[in-house]
């Protein structure tokens, strides 16, 4: 009979970072166990749930036995099986004896093609296997393979020595209201789990039936298993608690919370308002970081002076639990505004010669090193953006200062951040202020480009001299190895490029970064290798904006240095891959591709007079027509236009090749052929190679 099937392994606490993982390897696991012993219907729904203290499934529709499966089983080939005389031979009793069939006889078993020979194979019903039977090696299989991040070992009480994330105390396995005799870990399976450790009555829960089990572990336990429902009571209470105020919830720390917890309940917490002169970054840094605590910032972002806090306990009076907090947050803080005040007290520009002391990479030198390499690059690229050279060459100066403060000692995470402060606070441009802290944009897909030329200057610098020198030395990505995120840096050069439509090549960009390398002994030139590794990393980044594989071909196979104008011409080609005209074009435009390719002489220009059939006489013609107009959309940036007007081409185009002898004996003829087709291809590829739109 099918019933819903509930398997939960009650433990210790779990390690909060690895819970959801845990859990659905769990369940996975299960599932997929009895799904391949063909326990499972396929309308079978599976349900995770993971706690602090356990792991569990239910699955609904759970056979209580497997159906009875009808078995082939390959015997031995006739030419084996069989002696001259076609009587049994010693090996086909001794394999019908190994498959325990010792009395049965050639007429009982099946003779069939095999491949190019003939075979014996047997027939035979194998029946079903009790639910019990099956889910005993699942579960062990499960407990196996589960992502564990440290394996323990304790003794249970019979002295025997278990291995496991965390001690295991009881196991439930239950097919509706039948308990499945399996064992795991030194226990067997029963109905009773335990809740809350305060808030339930403190003794064992019994699970009446399969289906009732979240439902039980809430109302007997308070206890809610399933990790999204925890997680979007916590978010619904902090929005409820938070008010007028925005709640600063990431999810990593929702995450970690919701792992915590078993019954979460929001209280609210306040701190001095004398901590709110300490940049708020390293406030709400300290709360998340090392108190699991969330932020609240009013509606233009400025922080509370009040806090949210998600505990494990509810009561009606709440306020040791709150006091409490508030005391362990004060010292933390106030370190935080020691930090800050302390580092005051030093310019970043004081800081600059102990930046020799801190190693970049043994093979390029120290942090002091590199920064004289970021000044002259920023400095470089600044000057060909014809961007401010003196606040680019400052910005880059004091970029990397702040990595020596107290409060970047603390919080690696705020490097950038403080400099930005504390350049303010030295009195700083305000653009040499911000390169502090944007030269690390786009620190993630999605995140913000730099705002100001300064800072976009002293980014650029910074990401191409990582690409340059790290790849000069031979720490290229490799596989899935990407250890100085040398992807991130080329996709943070490459959107700025794109998305600020900076007019400069990628070519010149490497070669300012090349020249701050190239006396350094041992340097190998990496530029052709990064080059191409950007243009990979740029296919990519445009595939995902929408534009397909063809279209993204089309533009990149001209190699093109500047991507200024690249999305517009992708979204000219998407634009003439969508009309009529397009696919023939595409079409004779790879003809015309691979014509050209196998011409070994200079064609030169078209002469009129060796023009002979009307179709090549019509094709020169609706040229010359259509390249004033060709000439003056593409001068004018209109790509889009550029290839609607080529697309009037297409009868004269198709006519050409379908009365035209290219090829022609007569030499001069053949070469004032291949003049106009190469004309017609130079007018056509200027946008972008439409030829890949035929690919």
């Amino acid at each position: 009979m099918n019933q819903t099937l509930l398997v939960e392994l009650f433990t210790e606490e779990l390690p909060p970072k690895a819970l959801a993982k845990l859990g659905a390897a769990f369940a996975s696991g299960i599932v997929n166990g009895l799904k391949s012993r063909d326990f499972l219907e396929a309308d079978s729904v599976a349900t995770s749930y993971a706690s602090p203290r356990r792991l569990a499934v239910s699955i609904t529709n759970v056979r209580g036995t497997s159906p009875d499966k009808q078995i082939r089983e390959k015997v031995l080939p006739v030419s084996v099986a069989l002696d001259a005389e076609g009587k049994p031979t010693a090996p086909l009793a001794k394999k019908l004896a190994a498959m325990g069939r010792a009395d049965m006889t050639v007429d009982q078993l099946e003779r069939a093609q095999d491949g190019k020979a003939e075979s014996f194979f047997l027939n035979y019903t194998a029946a079903g296997s009790a639910l019990a039977v099956g889910l005993q090696p699942v579960i062990e299989d499960t407990l196996a393979k589960l992502p564990i991040p440290k394996v323990m070992s304790y003794q249970r009480p019979d002295g025997a020595t278990v291995q496991f994330v965390r001690p295991a105390h009881a196991l439930i396995a239950l097919h509706g209201e039948a308990v499945v005799p399996v064992s795991v870990l030194g226990l067997d399976a029963g109905r009773h789990t335990y809740g809350h450790r305060f808030l339930s009555h403190g003794g064992a829960i019994s699970i009446a039936h399969a289906d009732q089990y979240a439902q039980t572990l809430e109302s007997e336990g308070k206890v809610i298993p399933a990790v999204d429902a925890r997680k979007e009571k916590i978010r619904a209470s902090l929005l409820d608690k938070a008010g007028a105020d925005q709640a600063l919830m990431p999810e990593s720390l929702l995450d970690e919370v919701t792992a915590l917890v078993e019954w979460p309940v929001v209280y609210e917490c306040h701190f001095e308002e004398e901590f709110l002169a300490v940049p708020q970054e390293c406030l709400i840094l300290t709360m998340q970081t090392n108190q699991k605590y969330f932020a609240l910032t009013d509606a233009n972002g400025k922080l509370r002076s009040r806090f949210l806090i998600v505990s494990n306990l509810q009561t009606d009076d709440p306020r040791h639990i709150i006091g409490g907090n508030e005391r362990v947050v004060r010292p933390r803080l106030s370190d935080a505004k020691f930090f800050f005040e302390q580092d005051k007290k030093k310019t970043l520009e004081s800081r600059l010669p102990q930046l020799a002391n801190v190693v970049y990479h043994n093979k390029l030198g120290t942090q002091a090193e590199r920064t004289v390499r970021l000044e002259s690059i920023a400095g470089g690229i600044a000057q060909r953006l014809g961007y401010d050279v003196q606040l680019a060459e400052r910005g880059a100066l004091l970029a990397k200062a702040d990595l020596l403060t107290d409060m970047v000692g603390e919080f690696p995470e705020l490097q950038g951040i403080m400099g930005t402060y504390y350049a303010r606070h030295d009195g700083e441009d305000e653009e040499v202020a911000l390169a502090a802290s944007e030269h690390y944009q786009p620190r993630f897909a999605g995140d913000a480009l730099p705002a100001t030329n300064t800072g976009t200057a002293v980014a650029l610098a910074d990401k191409l001299e990582t690409l340059v020198g790290i790849w000069s030395i031979g720490l290229q990505p490799t596989g899935d190895k990407d250890p100085f995120a040398l992807r991130r840096h080329a996709l943070g050069v490459l959107r700025m490029l794109v998305e600020k439509r900076l007019p400069v090549g990628i070519s010149e960009l490497l070669a300012i970064a090349h020249d701050q390398f190239k006396e350094r002994a041992g340097f190998t030139d990496p530029t052709a290798d990064v080059t191409a590794f950007m243009l990979d990393r740029l296919r990519g980044m445009l595939r995902d904006r929408g534009f397909s594989v063809n279209e993204v071909e089309a533009v990149l196979a001209q190699n093109p240095d500047r991507l200024d104008d690249i999305v517009q011409r992708l979204e000219a080609v998407q634009a003439f891959a969508a009309m009529p005209e397009s696919a023939s074009l595409a079409a004779a435009n790879k003809r015309i591709t691979n014509i050209l390719k196998k011409t070994e002489v200079e064609v030169g220009g078209v002469k009129t007079e060796l023009l002979q059939e009307q179709a090549e006489k019509n094709l020169y013609a609706a040229i010359e027509r259509v390249k004033p107009s060709v000439d003056a959309a593409f001068a004018q940036g209109d790509f889009t236009g550029t290839l609607k007007t080529l697309a009037q081409l297409r009868d004269d185009v198709d006519a050409f090749f379908n009365d035209v002898m290219v090829m022609a004996d007569d030499l001069a003829l053949r070469n004032n052929r291949l003049a106009l087709l190469s004309s017609l291809h130079g007018m056509m590829n200027r946008v972008a190679d439409i030829s890949k739109l035929a690919a």
